[in-house]
């Protein structure tokens, strides 16, 4: 194998690792191969430059990825039609994981639900759920639908509609090795006693403190190779001092050494900093897009591109002129009062998250990045 089919191969393992960390033999057994292939080169890149642990056995890879902002809410687990979870599915989501903690090699749903129910009772979640209406059940359908994706369980006979019909059950085989590496924070959550939320989550992803110039440079380093890694854009003005000292004298380095290792394009702006994917694979949320939603977010973020910003009031008009216009092209119903906010919503949700525009109460502001949307008028050269 020539060293350039090497370099290919490395960069095919990381990047898988990167798109889900969490890779399985039944669903991905390609790209395992091609970590264990790789284990040693990408557990040496991966914790020298982000201090991420990387895990392999003969049934799944796990990459322990960090969170590099847990206040971050625009990446939302989603449902199997794309819609966000809730309070109640990430609650139930834990509740299961607990459950299934304890669980025998096998359960059904019918099983796992009655004992997520009594592990909802408990009075100290302050927690309400019941299994009498569909959306209840549909709820916890789409939460075992989830640890389905993640291999943390494998049907072995039934169907989930059936289910929530009640008209059957479902059987399924409990993964305890991939259950086992769910978890990623720095401490194990049952040794956290502080009271508030976030301050819990606080505690389950705190780091060392480096107490030398040499740990707090490589500190920065893995810190900041995280957020290129992770976020769409890195704008310098989110960045502390030391943080934004650090890039300015090393993003050279730090963004070469990421483009050798996955292919990723640097794009360095006075701005920030944004790795590009030409192969558009590393992302949970992509633009543009086709069908009607991915039309108006682009049509949104040529709006704001132009602007600046602009008032919801001012979008909602935006929006609604655009489904007149493109009508004949968009699904049915775009006309309808009040479709625009569920249209504007969904564009706006998806710009949020790719760091293009900061959204206020009242009003959406356009991030530096989202320039690239803007359009000049047309210019038609003679011959």
């Amino acid at each position: 194998m020539t060293p350039e089919e090497e370099l290919a191969q490395r960069r095919g393992a990381l990047r898988a690792l990167l798109a889900k960390p969490l890779l399985t033999a039944e669903d991905d057994a390609e790209a395992l191969v091609l970590v264990r292939r790789h284990l040693t080169e990408l557990r040496e890149w991966l914790s020298r430059e982000t201090g991420w642990r990387l895990t392999v056995d003969s049934g799944a890879a796990r990459l322990f990825k960090g969170v590099a902002d847990t206040s971050d809410a625009t990446h939302p687990a989603r449902g199997k039609a794309g819609e966000p979870y809730g309070r109640r599915r990430y609650v139930l989501f834990c509740l299961a994981l607990a459950v299934l903690e304890r669980a025998d090699a096998q359960t059904t749903l019918g099983r796992l639900a009655e004992e997520v129910l009594s592990a909802a009772a408990e009075p100290e979640l302050d927690f309400h759920f019941t299994l009498d209406s569909r959306v209840e059940r549909a709820d916890l359908v789409t939460v075992v639908r989830t640890l389905l994706g993640w291999g943390v369980l494998r049907r072995v006979s039934g169907d989930e509609e059936a289910y929530l019909t009640s008209t059957g059950d479902v059987l399924y085989d409990v993964r305890r090795p991939v259950l086992a590496a769910l978890l990623t924070g720095t401490r194990g959550p049952s040794t956290i006693t502080t009271g508030s939320f976030e301050e819990r989550l606080a505690e389950l992803t705190a780091e060392p403190v480096p107490d030398t110039d040499d740990l707090r440079n490589q500190a920065l380093r893995r810190r900041l190779t995280r957020r290129l890694l992770e976020d769409p854009v890195i704008y310098f003005a989110d960045l502390d001092e030391a943080e934004r000292v650090y890039l300015t004298s090393q993003r050279h380095a730090i963004t070469r050494r990421i483009v050798e290792a996955t292919g990723l394009v640097a794009e360095v702006r006075a701005e920030g900093i944004a790795m590009v994917d030409p192969d558009d694979e590393l992302t949970d949320v992509r633009m543009p897009e086709q069908r009607t939603d991915g039309h108006v977010t682009l049509l949104v973020a040529e709006h704001l591109a132009s602007r600046g910003a602009s008032s919801m009031d001012d979008l909602r008009a935006f929006v609604r002129q655009a489904a007149r216009d493109h009508v004949s092209f968009w699904r049915k119903g775009v006309t309808e009062p009040g479709a625009e906010d569920e249209r504007l919503a969904t564009a706006l949700g998806k710009l949020t998250a790719l760091r293009l525009v900061h959204v206020t109460e009242d009003a959406a502001v356009g991030l530096p990045a989202i320039a690239r949307y803007a359009l000049d008028e047309p210019v038609i050269k003679g011959q």
